[in-house]
C-alpha cells in the first residue's frame, strides 16, 4: 500500500506541475520540448524552463536525503550510453518525449500524442520480451 500512495502522489505532482505549467505559461511541460527552449533564448536564468527542468534535477536527490531507495543498475555504461542516444533520435523522430505525449498530450485528447504513446509502449513491451525470452536477461 506504501508504494501505491507514493506512486499516486509521485502522479498526481507530475499533472498538477504540467498543468500549472501550461496554465502558467502557456507551454507543454514536455521534457524534450523544454531542454529545446533552453538552448533558443537570451536571458537564459530567466526563462521558466531552466527552473523547471532544475527542479526535476533537484528534488531526487532532496527526496533521497530522506528515504534511501535501493536502485541497482545492471546495464554497462556503454549500454546507458547506447540507450540515451536511442532515447534522443526517438524523441526528435517522434516529435516528443513520454512526458510530452503520454502526460501533456493525452490529457489534452491530441490524436498524435495517444497514437506516439502506444508506439512507445508497444516498443518498451517489445524490448523487455525479447530481453527476458531471447537475450536471457532477468529484468
Amino acid at each position: 500500500m506504501h508504494d501505491f500512495i507514493l506512486a499516486f502522489l509521485g502522479g498526481a505532482l507530475l499533472g498538477v506541475s504540467a498543468v500549472g505549467y501550461l496554465y502558467v505559461h502557456g507551454k507543454i511541460a514536455g521534457i524534450s520540448g523544454l531542454v529545446g527552449q533552453m538552448f533558443n533564448m537570451n536571458q537564459w536564468m530567466q526563462h521558466p524552463a531552466v527552473w523547471f527542468l532544475l527542479g526535476l534535477f533537484i528534488v531526487p536527490f532532496v527526496y533521497g536525503f530522506f528515504v534511501q531507495p535501493k536502485i541497482t543498475l545492471n546495464a554497462s555504461p556503454w549500454m546507458m550510453i547506447v540507450a540515451g542516444l536511442l532515447v534522443g533520435f526517438g524523441t526528435r523522430l517522434g516529435s516528443g518525449c513520454t512526458s510530452g505525449h503520454g502526460i501533456c498530450g493525452i490529457s489534452r485528447l491530441s490524436k498524435r500524442s495517444i497514437v506516439a504513446t502506444g508506439v512507445f509502449m508497444l516498443a518498451g513491451i517489445i524490448t523487455v520480451f525479447i530481453m527476458r525470452h531471447v537475450g536471457g536477461v532477468s529484468l
